[in-house]
C-alpha cells in the first residue's frame, strides 16, 4: 500500500513540473493586458459612419434628418 502512495505522490510531483516548466510555459511572465487592436472594420462608429456616408450619396431622404 505504501508503494501505491509513493507511486501517486511521484506522478502528480512530475505532473506538476511539467506543468510549471514544460515546454508549453511562456518564455517571460505575462505583463499587463493589453488592448486588442480593432481594426476599422471591427469598429461599429466606424461602419455606422460608412453606412451613413452610402446612404446619403445614395440620395436616401431618411439620412438627411440631422
Amino acid at each position: 500500500m505504501m508503494y501505491v502512495l509513493a507511486l501517486i505522490a511521484i506522478v502528480a510531483i512530475a505532473v506538476l513540473c511539467w506543468k510549471a516548466f514544460g515546454p508549453g510555459r511562456p518564455i517571460s511572465a505575462p505583463g499587463p493586458a493589453r488592448r486588442r487592436v480593432m481594426g476599422p472594420d471591427d469598429d461599429p462608429e466606424f461602419l455606422w459612419r460608412i453606412t451613413h456616408q452610402q446612404k446619403r450619396t445614395d440620395g436616401d431622404p431618411e439620412s438627411t434628418e440631422h
